[in-house]
Formats: structure tokens, C-alpha cells, sequence
């Protein structure tokens, strides 16, 4: 106990700055995969290009070298913000391409018939997915987008090497005092299990209340 309490303030920050960085980057990528999955579907042919290649390099690009890319890549273009900023862009955005796939599939459950509906009423293809067809595919996706953001959490770990406080990047302090570095990892884990938990329950709660019965 003593790693714990002898450094509550150390593991409180890095505890708070792992939780910011999750909501963050979660809200940028719900945002973002909602409106890349929007263009997967689209009618217009050059904007389900540009959806299929945002997945494409997103899912296929190892998220260091995302990290390395928008931290230290982005001020040379003369874009200078907080690290942490950077750190929920690269989050946000990699986690995007997951979100927009894990949308993509439940619009593709939605039947046809009801999107033919919805136009021959005359609506635009912007209302029809978001007034009929997202609201369904949503309900179908509420566990797969969960599991998406739990690995985000476990991700943010990353930006603890790029001068971001964390939950992980706490124990190269730690280490430098002397503390044992195996209940420093056990506090550390237990950190992210909270923060999993969490996210875990309110996927829960939302299935259980919207969720589709299988």
C-alpha cells in the first residue's frame, strides 16, 4: 500500500489525465466515425473514396507511428498545440476508422427497403440515415462500438511517451524513487481496470435499454 499512498497525488494525475484523454478522443472519434461511415454510404462516388481511404491508412497504420506523425510531424507545418492535444487527435482520429467500420456494419443490417421508403417520401439522403436508418443500425452496434472504445483507453497508454500525463507514464517517477515496480504496475492496472469497468457499464446499461434482443 505504501506505493499507493506515500504517491495518491502521482497516480491521481496520471489517473485524471488517462480519463481525459479517453473522453476526448472518444467524443472526436464517435464524431468522426459517424460522419466517415456517412460517406461509406453515401451516393456520391468521391466521398466513398475518401471514407474507404481514411479506413484503410487509419486501420492499417500502427498507432506509434500515428503518435509520432501528428506530435511531431503537425509543428513543422507550423501547427503548434499542448502534446495532449495532439495526443487526442491521433487517438480520435485512429479510432475513427474502427467506429466508422462498427457503424458501416449495422447500416448494412438495416433492410434496403426501409431506405426506398424513406426516399420515395421524399427525403434527402442525409435524413433518411439519420432519421431512419442510423437510429437502427445504432442499436446493433452498441456492443462492438463499446469494445472500440475500451481498447481507446487501453491505447491512450501511448501518449505517456510523448511528455502526456497518464496512468502508465507513472511509473518511470515511481521507478526513479525506488518504489517497487511490480505494485506499481498492479496500482496501474487496477487504474485501468476501473476506467474499463466503467466504460463496460454504461455499454451495458445503453444495450440493455436500446439494444437489439438476438
Amino acid at each position: 500500500m505504501d506505493v499507493l499512498t506515500d504517491n495518491f497525488s502521482a497516480f491521481g494525475d496520471g489517473f485524471l489525465g488517462t480519463v481525459e484523454l479517453t473522453v476526448y478522443a472518444s467524443l472526436l472519434a464517435l464524431a468522426l466515425g459517424f460522419v466517415m461511415a456517412s460517406f461509406r454510404v453515401a451516393p456520391v462516388g468521391s466521398f466513398r473514396v475518401f471514407g474507404a481511404v481514411w479506413v484503410a491508412v487509419l486501420r492499417n497504420t500502427p498507432l506509434t507511428l500515428l503518435f509520432f506523425a501528428v506530435l511531431l510531424g503537425l509543428p513543422r507545418f507550423g501547427l503548434v498545440l499542448p502534446f495532449e492535444v495532439f495526443a487526442v487527435l491521433a487517438l480520435g482520429c485512429y479510432t475513427s476508422a474502427f467506429i466508422c467500420e462498427a457503424l458501416r456494419s449495422g447500416i448494412n443490417t438495416v433492410p434496403k427497403g426501409q431506405g426506398e421508403a424513406a426516399r420515395s417520401l421524399g427525403m434527402t439522403f442525409s435524413q433518411t440515415l439519420s432519421g431512419v436508418v442510423l437510429p437502427q443500425a445504432f442499436r446493433s452496434v452498441i456492443s462492438p462500438v463499446g469494445s472500440t472504445l475500451i481498447a481507446l483507453a487501453k491505447n491512450s497508454a501511448i501518449a505517456g511517451a510523448f511528455s502526456v500525463t497518464e496512468l502508465l507514464g507513472t511509473y518511470k517517477t515511481l521507478n526513479e524513487l525506488g518504489y517497487s515496480i511490480i505494485w506499481t504496475f498492479v496500482w496501474i492496472a487496477l487504474g485501468y481496470l476501473i476506467i474499463t469497468l466503467a466504460i463496460s457499464a454504461v455499454f451495458n446499461i445503453l444495450e440493455k435499454r436500446w439494444g437489439v434482443a438476438r
